[in-house]
């Protein structure tokens, strides 16, 4: 993972300007390679496309197609990608004419890695068009490879069918997170038995970290459309710390207020213990939110030693060292895991974001050759790599509709309305707080 202030991995050499580098080349650092082949630093775009064609006798290595795959796109679109493989295929192997006993099985296997690894590719008709130009050109040749690129195509589309209710399930969380309105005073004058609150649903921390779980997961799906689940998440993510900060500030009585930030505590533990770092760490920015932390006399009454250890774990300090040491140690009990309850990995994904962002700006994705960096984007799939084998982990906990109902529509302040709460639970203390309440009320 990075380690480095700048965001990059240190092995990770970025090509100065005049330097010149030819393909394949050995050299530090992670490396994609041929079948058989020394690793691949930099090469043409068209031999990097050659190099995805099999033969009768060579396929390419699956990390090499899947990084191949993964940074085409910023140089070709994938529909003229297919095309130029298409033809590629014609040229080397002659499908009008030759027998495919050799060569007809590995174009199957790329096709089917390439859509089962980036199906969206697939919903462009033109990407469709030419997978079935491809087929059709395989099929006449034998009833199995019809009948099995057929079964790939019913998977294509049950997958994108899936995923297309994924994006439905996210869009609509968001809606609800931006949707509702704060009223403060018509909220907090509600009846008690008609006002709810999280504790009223779920007195768990256990449960309610699964709950919230069974929430990231399926945020993880389609990251590669547009800009739509990464917004929806950053929604989720601010809409749960703002959940929070409102669970803490709407209740009116000191104890209980230490109760709520005690209870949160124990949920953003538990979090941590199943590896959800994006709730752990919207949980305690929601508890470090003015609002909360200026509620010094309620913070007395709470137990507060375990919620210090896990702000120390999310510490941004030597570029949030000790989240990444933590985040390994998921990650490798993941990889060991024998069930999926510990292959549970969700990344702090604004800092993953960010991560990938440095890393795709900070170095150059063409060398001064003209040749294509494939070094930056071998460790690009691998940070991508690792994130898709996470999302792909089917959430192993019971659902609690109740809970997750709450998670999605319960009421939550504004700033401004937390504020309020704030200072009519704990009186300002000095005068900028005091003019802020005046302005306020």
């Amino acid at each position: 993972m990075f380690t480095t202030p700048s965001g990059f991995s240190p092995h990770l050499a970025c090509a100065e300007p005049g330097e010149e580098e030819e393909a394949p080349q050995e050299g530090p650092g992670p490396v994609a390679c041929l079948a058989d082949g020394p690793p691949i630093t930099s090469a043409s775009l068209d031999t990097l496309i050659q190099n995805l064609v099999p033969t009768a006798d060579y396929y390419p290595e699956k990390a090499y197609v899947f990084t191949f795959l993964l940074s085409a796109r910023l140089f070709i679109p994938p529909p003229e990608l297919l095309a130029r493989v298409c033809e590629l295929c014609i040229k080397q192997q002659q499908l009008d004419q030759s027998p495919l006993d050799t060569f007809g099985p590995k174009i199957l296997q790329l096709l089917t890695e390439w859509t089962e690894t980036f199906p969206t590719d697939f919903r462009d008709e033109k990407m469709v068009g030419h997978l079935k130009d491809i087929i059709h050109r395989i099929a006449p040749c034998d009833e199995a490879y019809w009948k099995t690129l057929n079964q790939v195509l019913q998977k294509l589309s049950q997958r994108l069918a899936l995923m297309s209710q994924g994006e439905e399930s996210i869009v609509k969380v968001s809606l609800n997170a931006s949707s509702i309105s704060d009223k403060l005073v018509a909220f907090k004058t509600k009846p008690p038995p008609i006002q709810k609150d999280m504790l009223s649903i779920c007195n768990d921390p256990y449960t309610l970290a699964q709950q919230l779980t069974h929430v990231e997961l399926p945020c993880f799906g389609d990251q590669k459309k547009k800009t739509t689940n990464l917004e929806a998440y950053v929604r989720w993510f601010n809409r749960l710390c703002y959940l929070v900060a409102t669970e803490i500030c709407m209740v009116t009585k000191k104890k209980q207020r230490a109760t709520v930030i005690e209870f949160f505590i124990d949920v953003a533990r538990e979090c941590f213990n199943i590896g959800n770092f994006n709730s752990l760490m919207a949980i305690i920015s929601g508890m470090n939110m003015s609002p909360v932390s200026r509620l010094k006399k309620t913070w007395g009454k709470a137990k507060t030693a375990k919620f210090f250890i896990l702000e120390h774990q999310m510490d941004p300090t030597g570029n949030f060292y000790n989240y990444r040491t933590a985040l390994r140690g998921a990650a490798h009990r993941s990889q060991t895991a024998n069930s999926n309850r510990e292959r549970i990995v969700i990344p702090f994904f604004s800092l993953l974001i960010k991560d990938i962002y440095f890393l795709n700006e900070g170095c150059a994705n063409r060398l001064p050759n003209g040749h294509v960096n494939f070094e930056k984007f071998v460790e690009l799939a691998r940070q991508v790599g690792e994130f898709m084998t996470w999302k792909q982990v089917e959430c192993p906990f019971e659902v609690d509709r109740a809970i997750l109902h709450y998670l999605h529509t319960a009421p939550i302040f504004s700033e401004d309305g937390l504020y309020l709460a704030s200072y009519e639970s704990e009186s300002p203390e000095n005068q900028v707080e005091k003019d802020r309440w005046k302005a306020l009320r």
